[in-house]
């Protein structure tokens, strides 16, 4: 189970107690910020896109969307999705808990998005449709493993 490698990541840091598991699904971000009582825009949400040699995610705020021409311009390339299915061969997660932690696949590449830096604490979700960690957006970045920050998304005022 997806949730189990995710909280076994997390051991080494010191983090796996706290993932937290709902009793209701938080597989999108309307029903994460329910079970969680926070905004939508502070669930950390993991874009997974097809790459030429694998799979590029993207984490970024709940309220954010992926500006495919800023998208085009920092990866030059277009911004397809992968299918559910692809999605669990390169991640290990199923869509609603898909996150950036315990990939071992070396063709996934995590990038977050600058959307993520205006809050103090973020929820991505843990590998499972009923579960989050709070993290700051540093920690998010290191835990990751990622390897930049991108502006690939834009904000509803945008």
């Amino acid at each position: 189970m997806a949730i189990e490698k995710v909280r076994e990541f997390f051991k080494k840091y010191g983090k796996d107690n706290e993932i937290r598991e709902f009793s209701v699904s938080s597989a999108t971000v309307e029903l994460a910020a329910t079970a969680l009582g926070i905004e939508g825009a502070r669930i950390c949400k993991t874009f997974s896109f097809r790459s030429e040699d694998g799979c590029i995610l993207v984490c970024a705020a709940g309220d954010a969307r992926i500006d495919n021409k800023k998208f085009k311009t920092v990866f030059g390339l277009k911004a397809k999705m992968l299918t559910p299915d692809e999605v669990v061969e390169f991640t290990g997660h199923k869509i609603g808990g898909v996150c950036p932690f315990g990939i071992e696949n070396e063709n996934v590449k995590v990038y977050c998005d600058n959307s993520l830096k205006r809050f103090k604490t973020i929820f991505p979700a843990c590998g499972s449709s009923n579960s989050a960690i709070e993290l700051t957006p540093d920690e998010l970045f290191l835990y990751s493993k990622s390897l930049d920050w991108v502006d690939v998304a834009k904000l509803p005022e945008e």
